[in-house]
């Protein structure tokens, strides 16, 4: 039963594992860019919004981006205050104007005084080897920047026991690397190996479904109990197995 269910899992990965996944997912919004620093401001903003509708989260986000004049790096590194009013009125579902605003002058903080947020991911990795730290190293750094309490609940925190899907994919984005040119590959000194499995409903229920995850409650113990069976089928690219989990759950509606 194992074999046939990494057969199975090998088999969705490489259907949907391909370029031609791109146009209808918000991997799209960063592969509209070639500078590193664009394709990580414009994924780490698309994963803060990717939840909903594929097809609102791509707008809402194709419009911030025309926002930015469709250069994100320089135009947080540019900005004044001038600038940034053209954001007061952007709202995607309870995503609001005010946290966009601080998360641009968050990244702005970033890139400017630590580098990029790359840096910061490798630096909290070299420490741990966890991909749990590297998140909450995220959060630390992106919360140094004065908020209101409720845009917090826009990075998800797995020291809270959340499954931090968004930020999971996004580093997915950053760190995989292959041959197929749907995932970024730019992060190179965290190995893939280490990743986390973006958890959702779907993907969650297919899990289930296969018998691969048993804990009821989407969470991050969930993450590591998934993850940690992805790994018996390959523990050098578990994650690649999300392509399959959510290819499975949305298109093929396996739950």
């Amino acid at each position: 039963m194992t074999d046939n269910i990494k057969t199975l899992l090998n088999n969705k990965t490489d259907q949907y594992n391909t370029v031609d996944f791109i146009p209808s997912d918000p991997i799209s919004i960063p592969h509209r860019f070639n500078r590193k620093e664009d394709i990580e401001i414009s994924g780490f903003l698309t994963s803060v919004i990717a939840w909903g509708r594929r097809t609102a989260i791509i707008k809402s986000a194709n419009h911030l981006f025309d926002l930015m004049d469709s250069s994100p790096y320089e135009f947080l590194i540019n900005s004044s205050d001038k600038d940034f009013r053209r954001f007061e009125g952007f709202v995607y579902r309870t995503f609001n104007s005010d946290d966009c605003l601080f998360l641009l002058h968050s990244l702005k903080n970033i890139y400017l005084n630590h580098g990029s947020l790359e840096i910061i991911a490798e630096n909290a990795f070299n420490r741990s080897k966890s991909i749990y730290n590297v998140i909450i190293e995220l959060r630390k750094h992106i919360f140094l920047t004065p908020h209101l309490l409720r845009s917090e609940k826009h990075i998800a925190n797995p020291e809270s026991g959340s499954a931090a899907k968004r930020i999971n994919m996004f580093l997915r984005w950053m760190v995989r690397q292959d041959d197929n040119g749907v995932d970024f590959g730019l992060w190179n000194n965290i190995p893939q190996s280490h990743l986390m499995c973006p958890l959702d409903i779907h993907s969650g229920n297919v899990a289930r479904k296969l018998g691969l995850l048993k804990r009821k409650q989407n969470d991050w113990k969930a993450v590591e109990e998934l993850t940690n069976k992805l790994r018996s089928f390959d523990n050098k690219d578990p994650v690649k197995y999300d392509f399959a989990l959510f290819g499975m759950g949305v298109f093929e509606g396996i739950s």
